[in-house]
């Protein structure tokens, strides 16, 4: 049996010393030297390229390296019976929550604002905070500690998702009542899934609908913004700002408008960074479980794609 590890433009080094640690026996092939494709029984991905999961005759299993999977869901070449898993990691959470919350405090606070002072040297005290109400779109598990931990600051905050929940903790609005949701909050962070539904969803029609002078956060994907809508909406007002993450192309190609938008704030990726230390455990005991037959942890439902 044989692991493959492939994730083209990513040092594997830290994952093959974490897979070793938990188990030194195992056999790993690195993409693109996979000389024994009949080997590999599991194969851990990043951003794969397209088809070539269709070379191991023998694939019992793929595994995400993260929380997202919709780099491995658009491979339609993927057989539908062959499980696809990710990782649930307590840190990644940890890591999203405190990125957002450094945003929500910054546009609060306004830290940029008195940056530019700083440069002009200007003392201005007045309006030293900006009444803020948080909408976070997503649920899940990330987007939940997100809403737990604003509440828990005092911040107003409201939750969008996929569907009716009867239960939820937090004033919440389903996907279908999205400009209702939108007039509640003057913060949208997107911690949607990537899937064909919210592809491109943080659009010029979208930012119309916010109330002027709302901040948009994204930590989710690159593709849930139409890039060229962003400086359309900052100079029509519609947003006050931005904190983005994550892009459509990274790294962020030199040439990209993003980079002189002086009401944006760009970040490379980071915000919450798969640790493999902790991801190797889930990754080992999902092969241990796919040999058995047995139920695997985190497994992706593709219907609803993550």
């Amino acid at each position: 049996m044989s692991l493959a590890i492939i994730c083209p433009g990513k040092d594997p080094k830290s994952w093959i010393d974490a897979i070793h640690s938990q188990d030194p026996t195992i056999d790993i092939q690195v993409y693109p030297n996979i000389d024994r494709p009949e080997d590999v029984e599991a194969a851990v991905v990043w951003q794969h390229p397209k088809g070539i999961l269709s070379k191991f005759p023998n694939l019992k299993l793929v595994s995400s390296m993260g929380a997202g999977v919709d780099h491995i869901l658009t491979d339609t070449s993927i057989p539908e019976h062959l499980p696809i898993v990710r990782i649930i990691d307590e840190k990644l959470t940890w890591s999203m929550t405190n990125y957002v919350v450094m945003g929500v405090l910054n546009f609060h606070r306004q830290i940029t604002r008195y940056q530019k002072d700083k440069a002009r040297k200007v003392w201005d005290m007045s309006n030293p905070e900006i009444e803020v109400k948080v909408g976070v779109m997503g649920v899940g598990a990330l987007g939940f500690d997100v809403l737990e931990k604003l509440d828990y600051m005092g911040f107003p905050v409201v939750g969008l998702g996929f569907s009716e929940k009867d239960d939820f903790p937090f004033p919440y609005f389903p996907k279908s009542r999205m400009d209702e949701f939108l007039k509640e909050v003057n913060v949208v962070v997107c911690l949607m899934p990537l899937t064909p539904d919210t592809q491109d969803i943080l659009n010029l029609g979208f930012f119309e609908k916010c109330n002027p002078g709302t901040y948009l956060i994204n930590v989710a994907r690159g593709k849930h913004l139409v890039e060229e809508d962003l400086p359309v909406a900052f100079d029509k007002g519609y947003l006050s700002g931005a904190l983005l993450d994550v892009y459509r192309t990274e790294p962020l190609p030199e040439n990209h408008p993003f980079w002189n938008l002086e009401k944006l704030t760009l970040t490379p990726h980071i915000a919450s960074v798969t640790n493999p230390s902790a991801a190797v455990p889930q990754v080992l005991d999902n092969i241990k479980r796919a040999k058995a037959n047995e139920d695997l942890q985190n497994l992706v439902d593709r219907s609803k794609g993550y």
